[in-house]
Order: structure tokens, then C-alpha cells, then sequence
């Protein structure tokens, strides 16, 4: 459920709720996450409160999955003022801080290549 938090298109949300750090309450507004996002939460963001609903193991769409992977989960939505508040769950991961991809896949150098080592197109793809 992380990997497909931090690759979808609710990613972006998913990566400010890792980075309010301690915070244990979210207030916001739907022109917030929109401006986190890039773009324009659909029309039933506005009209129906179980696009806000927090995802259970039976149903979880692709918003849900963003704010439950990153430990949060919505407690009040205002859709006349269109005002969310989100929490952090009972059951949230631990929160990391943050790290260098160096520490995990620290660089190796190869050496040279074989001598006489040709890797053309038409040797890797058979695209004839």
C-alpha cells in the first residue's frame, strides 16, 4: 500500500502528510490540498463525503490509500465550507526522518568495460 501511495497520483499529498513531522492535526482546505496536488480534486470531492472516507480492508481508493500509507486519516470534512481535518492514526508507522539514498545504495564503480564490448540497439531489442 506505501508503493502505490508514493507512486500515484495522490502522492504528492502522501509526501506533505509524511513531512508534517509531529504534528498530530491537520486543518485544511480543499484549495490546499489542490495546490499540493497540481490539480483539481474531482467533482465528488465536493459532493459526496465518502470520497473522504478513510479506507478499511474492504474498499480503499487511490486518495484513502495516500492518507492512510502516511499514517493520517480524516476525522471531520466540512463540504459546505470545504474544510477536511485529518488526524493521525492510533495505529500510524513510525515516522522516519529523513535519509540519503547513499546510506542504502551506496555508489559502486564497476571498472571498465570489457574490451571489444559493443552494446547497439540492435543487439538488446529485436524490434525488426
Amino acid at each position: 500500500m506505501r508503493e502505490a501511495a508514493a507512486r500515484g497520483e495522490y502522492a504528492p499529498l502522501h509526501r506533505h502528510l509524511l513531512a508534517l513531522g509531529a504534528e498530530r492535526e491537520w486543518h485544511t482546505s480543499f484549495g490546499a490540498i489542490e495546490a499540493i496536488l497540481g490539480f483539481r480534486l474531482p467533482n465528488s470531492a465536493r459532493l459526496y463525503r465518502p470520497w473522504w472516507a478513510n479506507p478499511n480492508n474492504s474498499v480503499a481508493h487511490s486518495q484513502g490509500i495516500a492518507w492512510r500509507a502516511a499514517g493520517w486519516r480524516t476525522r471531520a470534512v466540512d463540504l459546505e465550507a470545504e474544510t477536511p481535518t485529518f488526524e493521525r492514526a492510533d495505529d500510524a508507522p513510525p515516522r522516519r526522518e529523513a535519509f540519503s539514498i547513499v546510506e542504502i545504495l551506496p555508489p559502486h564503480d564497476p571498472g571498465p568495460w570489457p574490451q571489444g564490448f559493443t552494446a547497439g540497439r540492435e543487439r538488446i531489442y529485436d524490434d525488426r
